[in-house]
């Protein structure tokens, strides 16, 4: 089960090497397995399966779009402690598909269920009847078309009896680039951590490019750990880290109807007890989820359609947190900054309109404005070194940061966001030629 070069060589991936990815390898009770089911009628893997033999533990946050894809009500319906299969498929979103969609991955997941007992005779000593309500879905590609019921199904022996027990970095690669639609390279991203004593893997890969912007979700993130954790602990552990990384980050303001990210507990590493989301021996833990969460972020809106700029929008001191989410967020989603910044014209005024827009109240007297590390506005004025021609030197650059100060309290936040290319709007006129 070697990486599917033509996969990753098709991705269109900015010349980035295998070797420059990180050295995801074995993490005990996950398996995984990628096939193509046809889905762009050429051989690329579009389907994907993650299997856990002894079942996870898990929790998900899912968009809060008022129209939802097929497979999140199905997740939303699924009420059990332990998850044994993740299966996503790309190329179709499985949204306003009705009750020909939901049903369609009620046969998936009658197929799936079946198949995997089978294999659980086959390969363990204590076998598990695994039930249809413990197999999740992911879906995403285009909303509104027929979900290819039969084209997976035709494929779900293959999908299972390809299943190694044994990862490493070329595997998770497979799996990263099984799950993408318009990017044009995969997302993976791990860190070490302790509870305790014991020493706990934290591997996560994801999918996005574009209609990203946050409400809960975004895109499509799977987290996998090797840590025993409750349900309960690992909702309120993701449901935290998720505000500071997936929910701020943005490529074109619009929430997908299919945004999910989950977080898979094996169990497999016996550690100290947890009580609960305050504990002690949970603080590196925490930490590292959130550089995880945080890697893959950034990943997505690095990789955001006709990317040529990251931007990193910090807006310190003001009265509320939510104040300063709204300023970060009117700058990150004003097609004005996006075009200027790819323009690469440093037209301060922009950020001035989108400030103005937020609808926070600004004293106009105390607030700052910087691109990197030349201050454009201090004290409500054009700060007097200010130089242009330093500043559009700046603006070359593939990283841009725009530093905000309101000076109006002590809450901040962090948005990032990309430049809006002309390359986009082809993506986007194109995306179902």
């Amino acid at each position: 089960m070697g990486i599917n070069l033509t996969n990753f060589l098709s991705s269109k991936s900015k010349n980035k090497r295998m070797a420059e990815f990180q050295d995801l390898d074995h993490i005990d009770g996950v398996s995984i397995s990628t096939v193509s089911a046809d889905l762009y009628d050429n051989p690329r893997d579009d389907l994907v399966m993650f299997y856990f033999r002894e079942g996870a533990n898990y929790a998900s946050v899912y968009t809060q779009s008022k129209l939802i894809s097929e497979n999140i009500k199905w997740n939303l319906n699924q009420k059990v402690q332990k998850i044994f299969a993740l299966m996503v498929n790309t190329r179709n979103a499985n949204c306003f598909t009705g009750k020909l969609g939901y049903k369609s991955l009620q046969k998936i997941a009658e197929d799936i269920s079946s198949k995997l007992s089978e294999k659980q005779k086959e390969d363990e000593s204590n076998p598990i009847k695994i039930r249809p309500k413990e197999i999740i879905f992911g879906c995403t590609g285009t909303i509104g078309e027929i979900f290819p019921e039969e084209k997976i199904r035709n494929k779900i022996n293959e999908l299972i009896d390809k299943i190694k027990y044994t990862q490493n970095k070329y595997i998770w690669m497979k799996a990263a680039l099984g799950i993408m639609t318009t990017d044009t390279q995969p997302k993976m991203a791990m860190e070490e951590c302790h509870i305790g004593n014991s020493r706990i893997k934290i591997f996560g890969i994801a999918k996005g490019s574009g209609m990203i912007q946050p409400n809960m979700a975004t895109t499509l993130g799977y987290i996998f750990t090797d840590a025993d954790i409750p349900n309960n602990i690992l909702k309120k552990l993701l449901q935290k880290n998720v505000l500071t990384t997936f929910n701020a980050i943005t490529c074109d303001s619009d929430t997908s109807t299919n945004d999910m990210v989950s977080i898979f507990s094996t169990a497999k590493i016996k550690h100290a007890k947890l009580n609960n989301i305050y504990d002690e021996k949970l603080n590196e833990f925490d930490l590292a989820l959130n550089k995880v969460l945080l890697n893959l972020a950034k990943r997505v809106v690095a990789d955001g359609e006709g990317a040529s700029k990251f931007i990193t929008i910090n807006v310190r001191n003001c009265k509320t947190e939510g104040d300063a989410k709204k300023i970060a967020f009117s700058i990150a989603n004003s097609p004005l900054v996006k075009t200027a910044i790819a323009g690469e014209d440093p037209n301060w005024g922009r950020i001035i309109m989108a400030i103005g827009k937020a609808g926070v109240t600004i004293d106009i007297e105390k607030f700052s404005v910087k691109f990197g590390d030349s201050m454009i506005i201090a004290n409500g004025k054009l700060d007097n070194n200010y130089n242009e021609d330093q500043v559009s030197e700046y603006m070359k650059g593939g990283n841009i940061n725009i530093s905000i100060d309101i000076s109006s309290g002590s809450k901040s936040f962090t948005a990032y966001t990309m430049d809006l290319t002309k390359k986009y709007i082809e993506i986007n006129a194109d995306y179902r030629s």
